[in-house]
Formats: structure tokens, sequence, C-alpha cells
């Protein structure tokens, strides 16, 4: 099944199931292009977050992250100590996890270092031409990595960014817009 009916009469992609959350999510924010610094540096360190994790979880605890990672913003971020770093192993509303907390204060830093639209610019650059490209039937049709995700990947590895693998790269280009992966038959897939 590619599609399934919410209780609104919207076919949505499968994955949502039955979730409001999951739904709200689906029709107001995956898919939808994403732009600026900020936005996409939240979406890149909640995509490290998520790696090993279900994005459910992620998106339940998205405000306590915001809460806690000072609004994604990065100069802010950038600024976090190792009393920071403390702080947030305490907190339990977000993920404890060590590695991917020093990861996402090193990101920031070096998100920071770039000039203003630096990494909206980096990352869009990596958009693949949707020209020719069909539209998802089922979720087998959906890879989990592409050559894009693979150079986005490569190109910020080599920069020094962490928890940036092509699999996390291409579920963050999926949910920022960088691609439209919205199935055949959700009221939300374009064409």
């Amino acid at each position: 099944m590619s599609v399934v009916t919410g209780p609104d009469g919207r076919d949505r992609c499968a994955w949502v199931g039955d979730d409001p959350e999951y739904r709200r999510y689906h029709d107001e924010e995956w898919g939808h292009p994403l732009r600026g610094d900020r936005p996409l540096f939240e979406k890149m360190s909640l995509e490290g977050f998520q790696a090993g994790l279900s994005w459910i979880t992620i998106l339940r605890k998205r405000p306590a992250f915001r809460t806690a990672f000072a609004g994604f913003d990065p100069a802010v971020v950038a600024r976090f100590d190792e009393g920071d770093v403390e702080r947030l192993m305490a907190d339990a509303g977000i993920v404890r996890n060590r590695a991917k907390i020093l990861a996402t204060i090193d990101n920031a830093r070096i998100v920071a270092e770039m000039p203003e639209g630096a990494l909206d610019a980096l990352m869009w650059a990596y958009a693949p031409d949707a020209m020719g490209r069909p539209r998802p039937r089922t979720f087998a049709d959906l890879p989990a990595t592409t050559p894009e995700s693979d150079a986005l990947s490569r190109d910020l590895k080599k920069r020094g960014f962490r928890f940036v693998g092509s699999t996390t790269m291409y579920a963050l280009m999926q949910s920022s817009g960088l691609v439209d992966d919205h199935l055949v038959g959700c009221w939300r897939a374009t064409s």
C-alpha cells in the first residue's frame, strides 16, 4: 500500500499511518522547500540525532531540542562549552547521546564560520533536477541514498561535519524539499 486515507479523507504517503503528528508533519513540512542556514542547520542536526531511531521520536522531542539548542542558532550553539554538554546530557527531553551532541556543537562551529547563506547554497547545490524523474509509486521506489546525497555527504565530511552520512543526507533532502518523494496518489504530490 503506497497511500493511506486519513480521517479528513485525504490520501497520504502510507508512512504517515494514523499518527496525528506525522500527518501534520507530512502535510505542512515534509517535502516543502526549506531555505536558510538556521533552518537547514536544525534539520541537519535533528536528522543526525535521528540516526538509529525513528523520526517520530525526534519529531516529538523537537520542541525540547529547540529549547536545549538555543533555537539551533549556529552562532549560539558554536559557543557551547563542556558545561553545556553536561546540561544537554542531563536533559531527558532530548536524545542524550554525547557523540551526537558534540557533533552538533562542532557542526555549529563550522556553520558559524561560513558566510551567511553558505550552508543553504551548499545544500541546495546538490538538489537533483526533478525534470524527468518519475514520481515514486511505492516505498520500494524510494532510495536510501542517491548520487546527490552521496556527493553532499562527501562535501560536508570534507568540511569537517559529522553525522552527515549519505542516508542521513537523503532523509534531509526529502524532508527539506530538495527532492519531492511524495508517492503517486498522495494529495501532496505535485505532479
